[in-house]
């Protein structure tokens, strides 16, 4: 299994527009930040958790760039624009392959027919339109993958939106996270990787904070963990790494890691 970082940042991206925080002007690559998003391989499957505004720009920098490499699914973890702006921009995988399955909770495809309603539109479609397969995903069920690639959803919460994470085999992908019940978190056990939210040092109401990102990755006890959804508050990506644990760091836009 092989997962791409495709954009670790908040959902204004670093560098912030008209920004002179020193993060935003800085010259290392590693704090520029597209919006949250992962692409996961195994063997010839390709799946892409969230689908954000910056979407295309991640497609054409990613190993699905190259012609005809198909993708096999979209995983939402809940319906913020971050994780959803960019669903029309699938289209070129739809003409080569034909309709994308999208995976979500029913909340989630619910707000993606508001949204995108041309998408899903029945009779008088647009011909060039996104063309999309929906699957309901609950916290109790294995996604319902075509392939036999097991997916465990855990569910978590984002303030007190209910969002979704996914464990593929010994990684876990959690992002937009605050709090998670224990009934949850005993689906983490034995993780080789954790990838989970750390927004910043200092509190927010609705994500994790550094400590308290620590405190869930040392209770779940995965062998490595990485930060994701990194806002510029975070400050410099250099800096920060040297702060961590050694089995602990801060992902950064296309940083692939192998399992």
């Amino acid at each position: 299994m092989k997962i791409t970082f495709l954009g670790t940042g908040t959902s204004q991206g670093i560098p912030v527009i008209g920004s002179d925080h020193p993060v935003c002007l800085s010259d290392d690559p590693r704090d520029k930040r597209l919006r949250v998003s992962v692409l996961v391989q195994i063997n010839d499957y390709n799946y892409v958790i969230d689908c954000g505004p910056d979407f295309r720009q991640q497609m054409l920098g990613s190993p699905l760039s190259r012609k005809r490499l198909s993708l096999h699914g979209i995983l939402f973890t809940h319906e913020h624009a971050d994780h959803v702006a960019g669903l029309d921009d699938i289209r070129p995988f739809v003409f080569h392959q034909g309709d994308i399955p999208i995976y979500g909770h029913k909340r989630v495809i619910e707000n993606l027919k508001e949204r995108f309603a041309y998408i899903f539109e029945t009779e008088n479609k647009y011909p060039g339109a996104p063309r999309v397969e929906t699957y309901e995903v609950t916290k109790d069920q294995v996604v319902p993958l075509k392939e036999a690639v097991k997916v465990i959803p855990i569910e978590a919460f984002h303030g007190k939106l209910p969002v979704l994470g996914y464990r593929f085999g010994k990684m876990a992908y959690l992002t937009d996270v605050k709090t998670i019940e224990a009934a949850e978190l005993e689906k983490l056990t034995g993780l080789d990787v954790l990838i989970i939210n750390a927004l910043r040092f200092e509190e927010h109401h609705s994500h994790l904070n550094v400590a308290e990102a620590l405190s869930l990755a040392d209770r779940i006890q995965a062998k490595t963990t990485y930060f994701t959804h990194i806002s510029h508050h975070m400050g410099f990506h250099a800096e920060v790494e040297k702060q961590l644990p050694k089995d602990v760091h801060l992902a950064y836009d296309g940083l692939t890691l192998t399992l």
